[in-house]
């Protein structure tokens, strides 16, 4: 079966009315992240002089809370209505964030507040991820999944190029704390536009199963399917040392490279154009080298482009650019790693699964994200922020070997792949 042209068509996601309510607040919703991304350190490293290991403890606490998926994708899993925690989700996540503009006011803002936001988000952000699968595997058709995930990842992508820009202007003109109120409005109409959408939820089959069994049930899901096994070690893997660089690229750039918080964004925003140019390009690349191929690709270079920042010398709009080059490749190829990859995850897991599944998935996936984000921090300070970038670019590469021997590898088509619901469907008949 052929990928879904994205034209307009009878499979045209630009007439789904639902598909585009959500397309809104997720592009709005990413948007207002991209600031906080670069607004939240920026607070730790201008306003609070913290440490290469303190930024890399902050970093680490957002993701902390994905260490809890597992148990949380199992309770999201026996609500009947995923929309109404998604949206319960953003409101919680805005509150929390209009707490560091409150403080900053009083002159009250500390490291231990910058924590607790970041936990407090990181947990809503959990509960939302783990209630999405459900809700976008009913939100569309199977045959438009790669569609609709190559136009959110074009969007998440865009938020990349114009986030960090728009964010550096604001935290230099009106405040770092000040600008977080932009991520809180849009959770805020994230939360108007998902209750707009209007579409079905997959009966949950809870049963007598208890918390602890139906967790221990996704994990053990994952670690049996040869395409989610394999995708799960790669992937975690690449997180695992991403985040010993990405941790400290706002710091290195600021204090490394003597880059301005408007020059760090305007280099961040040119760089991601690169995630945008992958998600355009995704289909054309598949359908020309193949599903597996393309996102080996992505699993090589994504983690390896870092290096070319940490590799910035001489005059500063050289930094920069060099800053934004390692940006725009490794955009790039994450979207090539992302795109199909969350494709076949969505097709390969049964309806009544996928909040469990995503749930075991995080875990191990995410989980690792505050361990590297510690890792490197502490690197930082033993070998040198610079050092610690290297090690970060030179262990990415060792994702690949999850995919040397997978069935992932020789995947040509989207198409190819038997999915739960396929398989059942024709047992009925």
């Amino acid at each position: 079966m052929n990928v879904p042209k994205i034209e307009v068509g009878a499979d045209s996601l630009w007439r789904h009315r639902n598909f585009r309510r959500f397309w809104s607040a997720q592009g709005v919703s990413e948007l207002g992240d991209r600031v906080t991304e670069l607004a939240l350190p920026l607070i730790a490293v201008i306003l609070l002089d913290a440490s290469p290991t303190q930024v890399g403890v902050l970093t680490a606490v957002v993701w902390l809370p994905n260490l809890a998926s597992l148990f949380i994708g199992a309770w999201v899993e026996q609500h009947r209505h995923k929309r109404r925690l998604m949206i319960a989700a953003d409101l919680f996540r805005a509150a929390a964030l209009l707490s560091i503009p409150v403080t900053y006011w009083a002159g009250a803002l500390t490291m231990p507040q910058l924590y607790a936001v970041a936990m407090l988000t990181g947990v809503g952000d959990v509960v939302f991820s783990t209630a999405y699968p459900s809700f976008f595997a009913h939100l569309v058709t199977e045959r438009q999944y790669l569609q609709a995930n190559s136009k959110l990842s074009t969007t998440r992508s865009g938020s990349f190029i114009a986030g960090p820009a728009i964010a550096g202007v604001l935290v230099q003109v009106l405040s770092a704390p000040i600008t977080i109120c932009l991520d809180a409005a849009s959770f805020c109409f994230s939360a108007l536009q998902v209750n707009r959408v209007t579409s079905t939820d997959a009966e949950p089959d809870v049963g007598d199963t208890s918390l602890i069994r139906r967790a221990r049930a996704g994990v053990s899901y994952v670690v049996r399917h040869p395409y989610l096994r394999d995708s799960l070690g790669c992937a975690t893997t690449m997180n695992f040392f991403n985040f010993i660089g990405a941790t400290l690229l706002v710091l290195f750039a600021n204090r490394i490279l003597g880059l301005s918080a408007g020059i760090i964004g305007v280099a961040f925003g040119i760089g991601a154009s690169g995630g945008a140019v992958g998600a355009m390009c995704i289909g054309r690349l598949t359908r020309r080298f193949g599903v597996g191929r393309v996102i080996a690709f992505g699993a090589l270079v994504f983690p390896s482009a870092i290096a070319i920042a940490a590799a910035a010398q001489g005059q500063l709009w050289v930094r920069a650019m060099a800053l934004a080059i390692a940006e725009f490749v490794g955009g790039f190829a994450v979207m090539c790693f992302d795109i199909p990859h969350n494709s076949l995850r969505t097709i390969v897991t049964p309806d009544s699964m996928r909040s469990r599944v995503a749930g075991g998935y995080s875990t191990i996936n995410y989980g690792i994200r505050p361990v590297g984000a510690v890792v490197g921090g502490l690197l930082a300070d033993w070998i040198g922020v610079r050092a610690t970038l290297l090690v970060s670019a030179t262990g990415g590469i060792l994702a690949l070997q999850w995919l040397i021997r997978s069935p992932i590898l020789r995947l040509l088509d989207l198409g190819d792949v038997q999915s739960p619901r396929a398989t059942a469907a024709a047992a009925e008949h």
